[in-house]
């Protein structure tokens, strides 16, 4: 076990196992000189919708933008609404508001804390009894793992609704043989660094099957442009992934599905060492999770004294989200399907994240493995509804 301490991702090892082709590829783009919208852009793009089985691909600046654009493609506006889960990052409902629709928050499912099907027709009348029209639904891939999209789709077909998958975290996933990026009408990524895949900076993509709206994302990541620059034809904004970014996810992209082996193997150590002290995260057996994160529950109670105690034996942890989104102030003022989110609520006051990544070696997990079995001496196991 190294003398550094412990990273919670370490994405210097990563660097230290491809720096000479990344120096060269990163070298070549800036002298190349076509800093915005380079060749490495297209060539990711195409490789990108090929590693997932999309028709196209749409570099963007961020996922968050990602998420807006696929929203202004559909022509959301104010009085629209769109369903999505609360225990989530923020930006899944911000890019909802930003463009004065309303986001109606659902529940999830304990065991995999995605989306819970059964919550939509709740928030389908929500809406309709609030006067709003729904327009979309938006799916989180939390923790890696990609929602239970069978029913999902069907219910967005039966009730005219579009499907925008937020695999943010869950980009290299797959559900039924299917690849995220390959399910929905669009599916958006983020590449910030301490994503499975993730660039040096921020970036994002969209993925779609749809060549309409494959043309109509691109005149909107810039500027709404028409014929060329200069001929803008429609509202957009400024949201094109960076050349360099571009680079760097290209070398990156080449090692993906070796990270992702190993990100099994991480998994399983963990799974194999803690799931007779803690409830450890369930993947269907039709899945296969990216493992953005190694999430664990810990009675409510008991959680700070175990994040100390991690701490105090050298080990960090992150709790991945302390608050569902109808807590936070800025959401709180947005419908909630139902008779409000209990199992958002409750999991937030459990769930506490390891170290993961593809480079944690045998070693040093095993470190963290007998600190989190010492830290958990005495706690009591979560009992799921």
């Amino acid at each position: 076990m190294s003398d550094e301490p412990i990273a919670f991702i370490d994405l210097k090892a990563q660097r230290r196992r491809i720096g000479e082709r990344m120096t060269t590829a990163i070298l070549s783009a800036v002298d190349d000189g076509q800093y915005i919208l380079g060749p490495q852009v297209g060539e990711f793009e195409r490789k990108l919708a090929t590693f997932c089985g999309a028709q196209h691909a749409i570099g963007t600046a961020n996922g968050t933008d990602a998420l807006g654009l696929c929203l202004m493609a559909l022509g959301l506006k104010p009085n629209d609404a769109v369903i999505c889960p609360a225990f989530t990052f923020a930006a899944t409902a911000e890019a909802v508001a930003w463009l004065g629709a309303t986001p109606i928050f659902v529940d999830i499912d304990e065991a995999t804390y995605n989306m819970d099907p059964k919550a939509l027709p709740l928030a389908l009348d929500m809406a309709r009894r609030a006067g709003l029209t729904p327009r979309a639904v938006i799916t989180v891939d939390l923790f890696g793992l990609m929602a239970d999209y069978d029913p999902i789709e069907a219910f967005c077909r039966d009730n005219g609704l579009s499907l925008i998958c937020d695999s943010a975290q869950g980009f290299g996933a797959s559900y039924k043989g299917r690849r995220a990026g390959a399910i929905g009408d669009f599916t958006t990524a983020s590449f910030f660094p301490a994503k499975p895949l993730g660039c040096y900076g921020d970036g994002g993509a969209i993925l779609t099957n749809d060549a309409g709206y494959s043309e109509l994302l691109r005149s909107l990541r810039f500027h709404g442009k028409g014929a060329d620059k200069y001929d803008n034809v429609r509202i957009g904004m400024n949201s094109r992934l960076d050349t360099l970014q571009a680079a760097i996810l290209l070398e990156k992209l080449a090692i993906f599905e070796e990270e992702i082996a190993a990100r099994q193997a991480v998994a399983a150590r963990y799974d194999n060492a803690l799931s007779d002290f803690v409830v450890t995260p369930f993947v269907p057996a039709h899945c296969v999770s990216v493992w953005a994160q190694y999430t664990i529950r810990i009675p409510a109670t008991q959680r700070a004294r175990f994040i100390d105690e991690m701490k105090a034996r050298g080990v960090p942890t992150n709790i991945y989200y302390p608050k569902p989104l109808n807590q936070q102030t800025a959401y709180k003022r947005f419908p909630v399907a139902g008779n409000g989110l209990p199992v958002s609520e409750k999991v937030a006051k459990e769930v506490v994240s390891l170290p993961m990544h593809p480079y944690l070696d045998e070693e040093t997990q095993s470190y963290i493995i007998a600190a989190a079995r010492e830290a958990l001496a005495g706690v009591a196991r979560v009992s799921l509804a």
